[in-house]
């Protein structure tokens, strides 16, 4: 038997979400009753079976949530059934967020650069209004202005305010205690969304145990990164039950393959799930070397402390470095662009030897100066 999505709402909630969105029914697909029959012709699907689909698994259009996966996602996580929507990685969450929350031009969100781009991208998307409360660079590493980010959401109106823990690209971890109580602040005024793609890297709790406390947080979470992932675009948002069932009345039909969906679920198995988990160790062992090895090296500025699988690397030459990494098939993340980084590279920790290559890389650069 699937679970329903619950619709029936903790106060205050749905007075986040668009009004015009509240009750919109959204698209039923052909998925979206439960029924049963050993002929199917109510999709309009191919009665046969493509040639390159071996288990002629393909020719059926998948479940609109699958079931199995939606329970497992939601032990793995500690929360719900109900409070779990599976969509196309934690991007198609983010939009799904600021689409069901904000009307164009008159609803804003709060983000805290430098940051991961996706929150921006879909506030301009959406025209939603964007309002920043820069990250604080300080001498152990960057700090995210909480105060600042609440002071701006109530003067503002704003209706989401993102936070990224660890954040991106900086690697800054925001104890749970602090993303409480901004979440208490903003009851009944704004969402707040909290980015955990990283947090398998760090030795923090997740927020989503405040989900059950308070009906203005949600959580994305990703299979992406510890789990590597990445190709199959599996994510899922965490919250209140009232807003996962708006978000899936938003959502396109069929978010997840089904070969993605099978995929994902053998690797939450128990055995996968303990691999991951040593893999853990050997990422923060790496990062913890490399953050010890690189400020030995000639022209590497700063290197900040990360709670993800990356660390954030200031230059004096940050060109120079980028084109010596790349001559030696080392490709890193450049974040130049980046206002307020225009000196920095973002390093994601790798195999051991991986690793050294980069060494290796800024060693020939340190030689060459």
């Amino acid at each position: 038997m699937s679970v329903p999505f619950a619709t029936d709402p903790k106060p205050g909630i749905l007075d986040l979400v668009r009004e015009d969105l509240r009750a919109f029914a959204g698209y039923s697909s052909a998925r979206s009753h439960a029924v049963d029959g050993s002929i199917w012709l109510n999709a309009n699907e191919s009665p046969w079976a493509n040639a390159a689909d071996a288990d002629g698994m393909l020719r059926r259009y998948p479940q609109p949530q699958p079931e199995a996966l939606r329970a497992r996602l939601a032990e793995v996580y500690g929360v719900r059934p109900e409070q779990l929507l599976i969509g196309r990685g934690s991007d198609e969450a983010i939009d799904l967020l600021v689409r069901a929350l904000c009307r164009a031009e008159h609803d804003p969100i709060v983000i805290a650069p430098p940051v991961f781009g996706m929150y921006a991208v879909c506030a301009r998307l959406q025209g939603a209004p964007l309002i920043e409360a820069p990250l604080v660079e300080a001498a152990h590493g960057w700090v995210t202005d909480l105060d600042g980010m609440r002071d701006l959401a109530i003067a503002r109106r704003a209706k989401i305010v993102f936070l990224c823990s660890p954040g991106n690209p900086t690697g800054e971890l925001i104890p749970l205690a602090a993303v409480r109580a901004l979440v208490q602040s903003l009851a009944g005024r704004a969402l707040v969304v909290v980015d955990e793609a990283y947090i398998e890297f760090a030795d923090a709790p997740s927020a989503a145990t405040l989900i059950d406390e308070y009906p203005n947080v949600a959580v994305l979470r990703t299979l992406s990164k510890l789990h590597a992932l990445a190709g199959a675009r599996i994510g899922c948002v965490l919250a209140d039950p009232a807003l996962i069932a708006v978000l899936r009345r938003c959502q396109a039909p069929y978010p997840v393959p089904q070969p993605c969906a099978e995929l994902a679920l053998r690797a939450l198995e128990p055995a996968a799930l303990a691999e991951a988990s040593a893999r853990v160790e050997t990422i923060r062992a790496e990062r913890e070397r490399m953050f010890a090895r690189l400020p030995q090296f000639d022209g590497v500025r700063v290197v900040y402390p990360s709670a993800g699988n990356f660390l954030l690397v200031r230059f004096d030459d940050a060109d120079t470095a980028y084109r010596r990494l790349l001559a030696a098939g080392v490709v890193v993340r450049d974040m130049r662009a980046t206002p307020g980084l225009g000196d920095a590279l973002r390093i994601t920790v790798g195999l051991r030897e991986e690793n050294d290559a980069v060494f290796a890389a800024l060693r020939t650069q340190e030689a060459a100066a």
